[in-house]
């Protein structure tokens, strides 16, 4: 299950409440693209809407660039496969007061493309600047067992 994009800055930028894992509907085309590295997942987020649920400002750019098609959008929203129970919930969570619903990775299970999706809530300053000092311990922590 290698990850094939990692949104880098969620865990960073976002408090993450839950998670779910969904199926997206690509193309032929965007799926040798994301199998091949490219995309990223900055600066998008799920939407819920009649009964679907929708990744929104996903970059996927296409395989061969000259070969893409006519009015290829890279940045179209592409619809998460998911059951009614899930998208119910995540219906439910997307009105809650602060918080937001992005993609956190792509990753392949078996032939399939998958999404990691979360629900999350924005993280204060001071939240961000715990994180930062949490990092920094780790890697000193680390650098001394290495150095051992």
């Amino acid at each position: 299950m290698p990850a094939l994009i990692d949104h880098k800055k969620a865990r960073f930028n976002y408090e993450i409440l839950e998670t779910f894992d969904a199926g997206v509907e690509l193309s032929g085309t965007e799926v040798k693209s994301l199998k091949k590295g490219q995309g990223a997942l900055d600066g998008a987020h799920v939407i819920v809407r009649g009964g679907e649920a929708y990744a929104v400002g996903m970059f996927v750019p296409p395989y061969q660039e000259k070969n893409a098609p006519a009015g290829y959008d890279p940045r179209r929203n592409r619809r998460l496969l998911l059951s009614r129970k899930e998208i119910a919930r995540l219906a439910s969570l997307e009105g809650g007061r602060g918080l937001t619903i992005v993609p956190i990775s792509v990753y392949t299970k078996g032939p399939l493309v998958k999404i990691s999706v979360a629900v999350v809530r924005g993280k204060k300053a001071h939240d961000k600047r715990e994180s930062i000092k949490r990092r920094e311990s780790d890697r000193e922590i680390s650098r001394a067992m290495k150095d051992r």
